[in-house]
């Protein structure tokens, strides 16, 4: 409760127009602006170091005005730089996300200024500058610009005559692209265009810059693949699968959407599936089982902090395997899990890795999910990977 000091050897000139009246120590202008000068810099070193002088002049004017004493700036900034090193522990930087993926493959084209690249771009997906930025990066690639139910055809016409074939979308589009991609024995580049981007991000590409280096030297990794075939429907997932809340909640959401807007959508949607009378009764490796959900992730996903789950490894050969078992309260099962371990077990919450997962007993019209996705699931039900199966694009660092 320190009171402010004494105005008398402070020049008008450098006094505030408006005096604070606050106590003295410490100083909140110190502690925000090294808060941010710091998360900035953990973030990007080149950025922090262009900030650093920002902040600290910052807090040098609080003295310099007479508003602070020093020592309330010092404590000020040393609160300000723990606070941004804790929220790194919830939030991860950059630097503390492990390298995702393998040795590089030799067989990928190098394509400088993009001669032999085609790029299928999703007009929907509300990222024109990036996909500016690639085509000034990569002036002798084509691009074929269409809109969501254009891309299946758009992408196996590209596949003709590309030497690789490129999408810029969300990952429901990165799925498709990825289909013609394994079809036609291409690699595939890809530029993040949706909302989520979790292949992209956990392969290393966050913005056209890293693509268009990927892409010039001839850099890319061999990804795993999941695959799901029922007596309904069959195809790929890059990301995860699931069947039960999540793609219940897709479904509602969809359905209210164009009612009531997305954020309400997503409300009535969760209030929906939260009061379902009952759980899905099925049958996982022989064993009857009631869940609130299965998951399963292409790939083994590792949580930091309360951040969605990243992968280290593309090509680990793994299904993450994740159950809700049914029961009560719905809603609190999966909060369980969703804030446990990547690999814990609890009474609600159960994680494996496997190769392969057989699901039986699935009730007809049943939803699955499957990179954003939403099919129905047949009565039976095979999850399982094709290793290494896909080439894709991915620079040698991350700048």
């Amino acid at each position: 409760r320190r009171t402010r000091p004494a105005l008398d050897a402070v020049p008008i000139v450098r006094r505030l127009k408006r005096q604070p009246f606050t106590t003295s120590f410490p100083s909140g202008h110190a502690a925000s602006a090294a808060a941010f000068a710091t998360g900035v810099a953990l973030e990007s070193r080149g950025w922090g170091a262009a900030i650093a002088p920002v902040a600290f002049s910052v807090a040098a004017s609080r003295v310099y005005t007479g508003a602070h004493f020093p020592g309330d700036v010092i404590a000020g900034a040393a609160l300000g730089v723990g606070a941004a090193f804790a929220v790194r522990g919830l939030v991860p930087t950059r630097d503390q996300m492990p390298s995702p993926g393998r040795p590089l493959v030799e067989d990928v084209p190098a394509l400088p200024d993009g001669e032999g690249l085609v790029m299928v771009v999703n007009t929907q997906a509300g990222t024109p500058e990036r996909v500016r930025v690639l085509r000034d990066a990569l002036p002798l690639a084509e691009f074929v610009e269409c809109e969501g139910a254009e891309i299946p055809a758009a992408l196996e016409k590209a596949a003709q005559g590309a030497r690789a074939l490129g999408i810029s979308g969300g990952d429901g589009s990165v799925n498709t692209a990825a289909q013609v991609a394994l079809k036609h024995d291409l690699p595939l580049a890809v530029l993040p265009g949706g909302t989520l981007n979790h292949f992209a991000y956990d392969l290393g590409i966050e913005d056209a810059g890293d693509l268009v280096r990927a892409v010039i030297g001839g850099d890319a990794v061999a990804v795993d693949v999941g695959r799901f075939r029922s007596d309904k429907a069959s195809g790929i997932f890059l990301n995860t699968f699931s069947l039960g809340a999540y793609p219940e909640l897709v479904r509602e959401r969809e359905r209210w959407s164009g009612r009531i807007g997305g954020r309400l959508a997503d409300v009535v949607g969760a209030v929906h599936v939260l009061r379902r009378d009952h759980p899905l009764e099925v049958e996982v490796h022989g064993e009857k089982r009631p869940l609130w959900l299965l998951f399963a992730g292409n790939c083994t996903y590792r949580r930091m902090g309360l951040t969605a789950g990243r992968r280290a490894d593309l090509a680990d050969g793994l299904l993450d395997v994740r159950t809700v078992s049914g029961g009560r309260l719905p809603g609190v099962r999966l909060l369980a899990a969703a804030l446990s371990g990547p690999l814990s077990n609890s009474p609600f919450h159960t994680a494996t890795r496997v190769t392969q997962l057989h699901v039986d007993g699935v009730s007809p019209g049943t939803p699955l999910a499957y990179d954003g996705e939403v099919t129905e699931c047949g009565r039976q039900l095979t999850v399982d990977k094709q290793h290494e199966a896909l080439r894709v694009y991915r620079p040698l660092s991350i700048l």
